[in-house]
Parts: structure tokens; C-alpha cells; sequence
């Protein structure tokens, strides 16, 4: 079984930024895609930023391109989601997880951390 502990979380302004990490309890990111997700109060989970086991695939949603960069440290076994020029849109809690599969679907992925609230204050 796989842990995956999110932090870096916390209240921000508009404009400002936050880094989100990503600790998983044993060596996986090298051998798996990692996905980040977001979920805002009474909306569905959306997929936010992914990147797979080779550093291939790198994909982010509309939304945060341009503004989010999701990277990887294996030596460490922790992800990163840096955000800049946040906006209260982006205010949600964040997950992230790992899956076999690089894509943007939740359902491939079968490791799930217990989210961070991020809240962006206009």
C-alpha cells in the first residue's frame, strides 16, 4: 500500500503563490504517472496538472497553464505544484495521486493523498 501526504496548502491573495508537495511513503514516482486534482465546493473533481513515470507527459488543464508547473523529485520520493498568480477560481482543496496510467481521468489512478485546502483571497 502506497501513502501519499499533500502540504503546503493555506490562504493567499490574488496574485500571490503557494508550492504544494507531494510525499509518498515509498519509491513510486519513478515507476508511476502522478496526477494533482483539485475539487471546489459542490463541483466535481477536475484534473489540475500530470506527469508520467518518464517525464514524457506533461499535461495541465486549461485553466492553470501558464501559471502551474507540476516536477518530481524520485531521490525524495515527493511531487511538487508550484502555483503563481493564483486567482480566487483556483481556491479548492488539492490531491494528489499516483496511477499506472498517464491520463487526465481520476479513474486511473488508484493512490489518492487526503487533499490541502487552498483558498485565494480576492
Amino acid at each position: 500500500q502506497v501513502q501519499l501526504v499533500e502540504s503546503g496548502g493555506g490562504l493567499v491573495q490574488a496574485g500571490g503563490s503557494l508550492r504544494l508537495s507531494c510525499a509518498a511513503s515509498r519509491r513510486i514516482f519513478s515507476v508511476s504517472a502522478v496526477g494533482w486534482f483539485r475539487q471546489a465546493p459542490g463541483k466535481e473533481r477536475e484534473f489540475v496538472a500530470g506527469l508520467s513515470f518518464s517525464g514524457v507527459w506533461i499535461d495541465y488543464a486549461d485553466s492553470v497553464k501558464g501559471r502551474f508547473t507540476i516536477s518530481r523529485d524520485n531521490s525524495k520520493n515527493t511531487v511538487y505544484l508550484q502555483m503563481n498568480n493564483l486567482e480566487p477560481e483556483d481556491t479548492a482543496v488539492y490531491y494528489c495521486a499516483a496511477g499506472s496510467v498517464s491520463s487526465r481521468d481520476r479513474s486511473h489512478y488508484a493512490y489518492w493523498g487526503q487533499g490541502t485546502q487552498v483558498t485565494v483571497a480576492s
